[in-house]
């Protein structure tokens, strides 16, 4: 085999593995669904729980990156601590080994017709789920045609002395392993894809086991990059869990390579005594470390948690997600304090609007990238409250109410409805500024003037109708009826002003065409805000 054969083999292989990997995880991530997030939420109360929820979050989604990424939004959010998430990322460093382990079933005869059945699910059915899986399928074959190429071009490095006398360097040296391990899947952005190809040369005999289990631990180190990539630019929390990702593997391989010779001979005994295949052996090797690892730091956690607190001081604006006031026995016991346990919550959930709509106003006069994040944030949260008070609205009608109970549990639940729309023109306005950003669009000092003053009164608005329905006061809801007469006149108003503007040549088409959907998404919120004023109205009217 030629050179050119032997490399262009061996990328095509990768290319083939890496596109298998990550089209069998989405397929994955869209049959598991939300499940996943809950899987999250609900069993991370300690580390310990966090640990099994990494781990099969990550055999399901066959990515301890993306499980990583996951863990660190729902961190970013308030519904996990830090803790937490240190226990689901060590879950998630166990989780990758099953990819190892089915890598070792050798299936690679196979790998063209299982691709075929995921093919066939795909494009001759029209059933979503019956596509999900067939991509499932589909990318699970891929994986092992490219690993099987991967192997035919690895296969003659056996037989080249450079690549020979590279091995015995590394046996020698475990730290050049251990470097080359780090490097290589830093470069193809997968532990999976370097830990498959240490898997086929230890297979073709090209790489003896004293000299590949040092480039299994700099693969284990390598895949933290991902989640270090991830976080530049993002939140405190999103860089403390990536440098607890970073830390936990490096103790890790640190402490394997200490005692390398003993957990060499470990390895070399199992694949004697269980008769192991040499892919298999690294598969076993892999999973003993991860499992080993967690083991031995899960006691720390606490203290591993205030290392990076310290390493990455400051203070993380968190945004909870969670229901604090929906408790549910409070439905069978007393309908009427379940109601005001909603109030509560919805009032929380108005709160939570406010600030979203303070942050959009902040992207809007700074362009900061985090603005644009809390916002998002704050819409996320905004949408989870709306479907858990719905729910929870939803079981109380189900009991027997009062006339007055009545009208308050239906002014409940048009405000949910109501705020989550204010969520979702904060979330419209965000991206307004994205694409003003993206396209350079500049909005001329005046026209921002403008935006500020409106964005002022839709923010005093807004906060007279949640004002008015916390204390219950139709003096404030008229008020808001008021000011929201005068938005829908400065609307009116400022749309003329920018016409005039573009027709002069003092703002440019494009700037006009976000100038007046920012005002007349503001201009929304407005109206959202008098629904809520009316709904108090209305109730207090009819008492």
């Amino acid at each position: 085999m030629d050179i050119q054969t032997i490399v262009f083999t061996f990328l095509g292989g990768l290319g083939i593995f890496l596109f298998g990997l990550k089209f069998m995880s989405e397929g994955l991530q869209k049959v598991a669904g939300d499940r996943l997030r809950d899987i999250l939420d609900k069993f991370t109360s300690n580390p310990f729980l966090g640990v099994i929820a990494g781990i099969i979050v990550t055999v399901l989604i066959q990515s301890s990156s993306g499980s990583t990424v996951l863990t660190i939004g729902l961190v970013n959010a308030g519904f996990m601590s830090l803790q937490q998430a240190i226990g689901v990322i060590m879950g998630a460093n166990i989780g990758t080994t099953v990819t190892a382990f089915i890598i070792g079933i050798k299936v690679s005869a196979y790998a063209l017709p299982i691709m075929f059945v995921g093919t066939f699910l795909l494009f001759f059915f029209k059933n979503k789920k019956v596509n999900h899986y067939g991509q499932v399928i589909m990318g699970f074959g891929a994986l092992f045609y490219g690993l099987e190429l991967m192997g035919e071009g690895v296969s003659p490095l056996r037989n080249v002395q450079a690549f020979e006398q590279l091995t015995v360097s590394m046996s020698e040296n475990p730290i050049l392993g251990v470097l080359i391990g780090v490097i290589f899947t830093v470069a193809v952005q997968s532990s999976s894809a370097s830990i498959g190809l240490l898997q086929q040369l230890y297979e073709q005999g090209a790489m003896t086991l004293p000299a590949a289990l040092p480039v299994l631990f700099g693969d284990n180190i390598g895949t933290t990059i991902t989640a270090v990539f991830a976080a530049i630019g993002a939140s405190l929390a999103a860089k403390r869990a990536a440098l607890t990702h970073v830390i936990f593997n490096l103790i890790g391989a640190t402490l394997v390579l200490v005692l390398l010779v003993p957990y060499t001979n470990l390895v070399s005994y199992l694949q004697g005594a269980l008769n192991l295949n040499p892919a298999m052996t690294i598969a076993f090797a892999h999973g003993i470390f991860n499992v080993s690892n967690t083991l031995i730091q899960i006691p720390f956690v606490g203290l591993l948690a205030y290392i990076v607190v310290k390493l990455i001081p400051g203070k993380e604006t968190e945004i909870e997600y969670k229901a604090k006031h929906l408790d549910t026995s409070f439905v069978y016991r007393s309908p009427a304090i379940a109601l005001g346990q909603a109030k509560l919550e919805t009032l929380r959930m108005a709160e939570l609007a406010e600030k979203g709509l303070s942050e959009v106003w902040q992207y809007i006069k700074t362009n900061q990238r985090r603005h644009a994040e809390l916002t998002v944030q704050f819409e996320e949260a905004i949408n989870n409250l709306d479907h858990k008070i719905t729910d929870y609205l939803v079981l109380i009608s189900e009991r027997s109410l009062s006339d007055e109970n009545s009208k308050l549990h239906s002014v409940l639940m048009d405000t949910v409805r109501d705020l989550e729309r204010v969520g979702d023109h904060m979330e419209n306005l965000m991206e307004l500024v994205e694409y003003q950003l993206t396209n350079k669009v500049e909005i001329s000092e005046d026209a921002q003037k403008d935006l500020e003053e409106m964005f002022l009164l839709t923010s005093k608005t807004l906060n007279k109708a949640i004002q008015a329905l916390d204390k219950n006061d139709i003096d404030l809801a008229q008020q808001c009826i008021m000011d929201e007469e005068e938005i829908d006149s400065m609307e009116r108003k400022l749309r003329k002003k920018h016409i005039l503007r573009v027709n002069e040549g003092r703002c440019s088409g494009s700037a006009g065409i976000v100038f007046v959907d920012m005002v007349s998404n503001l201009e929304r919120i407005g109206d959202h805000a008098v629904n809520i004023a009316e709904t108090v109205i209305e109730d207090k009217t009819n008492e």
